[in-house]
């Protein structure tokens, strides 16, 4: 069981984990009827509508997302169907992304050697998920970019290093968190193949960005800039990190907040939660730089590349001023691929991470929101911290004895 499996054996496992998600994606819709939905899918179908109907994106009409998440959203709109209509594409199209990610995480574990007992628990774990987390899944398009992200890896780990670089910008492209990626990705092509690979790889990434977002550009300057700018000036959306710690201020000691809807969330208002904030970017922005140099320095390893990643994404979620319940989709195909002990904490971490958010969401959102309930509050604080656990988990400096 600690031999490499055969290409048949990779592929069995990751059809049966494509099974296993389809399975759960489906029994999740009898829980989202359930118990109702918040959902995005309106919003999307608007947009996929307008492009159908010959309108210009970010020029005639305003689009909250990157053009890369362009195709999620037209694909379901061909044809013009009904909202009930578009829904049930859109679900398709989502869960189709989703068992394309998790061929991805199979590619990954092969191109990283790993044993049939490793594959047997990363990729039925995956296979779960939809259950984990919950109807969230269904009417966002976050599985889209993730898989994209888990692809990136699964080329560069297999030795594709050109091809990885063509996928993370495509993946950026649709949302735009892999850009955390691209500097753990050129350290490593740069150390295994030299200056010169990295740079092709880099700028081949660079170019397909461009060709995606440069019409865009061109046509509507003004739209694509407005839509980069309300990305990077969000308040502090209140189920982030800081706007728990300062709810949770609230009910200990009475601190005032106000919350306002904004920006297609609902966040707190005023200086100190913008001061926090600003301070939780900070962090961001501290803790990626000392991944991506701590990486850097190390020796090339695929193992710590696939840790570090993920880890990378967990720092962006994790200390972020937005941490939407969509935000958990980008961990799902990469935590699981952090191998041994620390992978299976990272793993339960992740697993009462997203059971932690369908506690809260959607059911009881508008209690938090409305009134600051203090059942909705705790399950959010309880789930963040779970998340800096998981960060903790993922960046712990390994035993002598091992690498990666």
């Amino acid at each position: 069981m600690t031999a490499p499996p055969s290409r048949a054996g990779l592929a069995l496992a990751a059809v049966c984990a494509a099974g296993l998600f389809a399975i759960s994606w489906g029994l999740l819709h009898l829980h989202a009827e359930a118990h109702g939905q918040i959902r995005d899918t309106p919003e999307y179908q608007a947009y996929g509508e307008g492009v159908v109907h010959g309108e210009v994106p970010y020029r005639d009409f305003h689009v909250e997302y990157p053009p890369g998440a362009l195709p999620a959203f037209v694909l379901p709109a061909i044809g013009s169907p009904s909202e009930h209509g578009y829904r049930s594409r859109f679900d398709l199209l989502m869960l189709m992304c989703g068992i394309g990610g998790i061929g991805a995480m199979a590619a990954a574990l092969g191109a990283l050697g790993a044993d049939p007992i490793r594959l047997l628990w990363a990729l039925p774990f995956a296979g779960v998920t939809p259950l984990l987390l919950g109807p969230v899944v269904l009417t966002r398009y976050d599985f889209w970019p993730a898989a994209l992200a888990t692809a990136a890896l699964a080329a560069l780990c297999a030795g594709r290093d050109r091809l990885s670089f063509a996928l993370l910008g495509v993946a950026a492209s649709a949302k735009v968190y892999p850009v955390v990626l691209v500097p753990l990705f050129v350290a490593h092509v740069w150390r295994r193949r030299g200056a010169r690979e990295a740079g092709v790889a880099l700028g081949i990434g660079l170019l397909v960005t461009a060709a995606i977002f440069v019409p865009f550009v061109g046509l509507a300057p003004g739209g694509v800039w407005d839509s980069v700018r309300r990305q990077v000036t969000r308040p502090l959306q209140i189920e982030s990190l800081g706007s728990a710690a300062l709810i949770a201020l609230h009910h200990l000691f009475g601190l005032g907040l106000r919350v306002e809807t904004s920006h297609g969330s609902q966040n707190l208002a005023g200086s100190l939660p913008s001061a926090v904030g600003a301070a939780g970017s900070a962090v961001v922005l501290a803790g990626l730089a000392a991944l991506w140099l701590w990486f850097a320095r190390r020796p090339r390893s695929q193992e710590t590349l696939v840790r570090v990643s993920a880890a990378a994404v967990c720092v962006f979620v994790a200390f972020g001023k937005v941490l939407s319940p969509q935000y958990m989709i980008w961990l799902i195909p990469l935590v699981p691929l952090v191998r041994g002990r620390r992978g299976l904490a990272a793993g339960g971490l992740l697993a009462t991470a997203l059971l932690l958010t369908q506690l809260w969401f959607p059911k009881q959102y508008w209690n938090l929101v409305f009134g600051f309930g203090g059942y909705e509050s705790a399950l959010v604080l309880a789930r963040d911290v779970v998340l800096l656990g998981l960060v903790g988990v993922l960046v712990w400096p390994q035993t002598a004895t091992r690498t990666g």
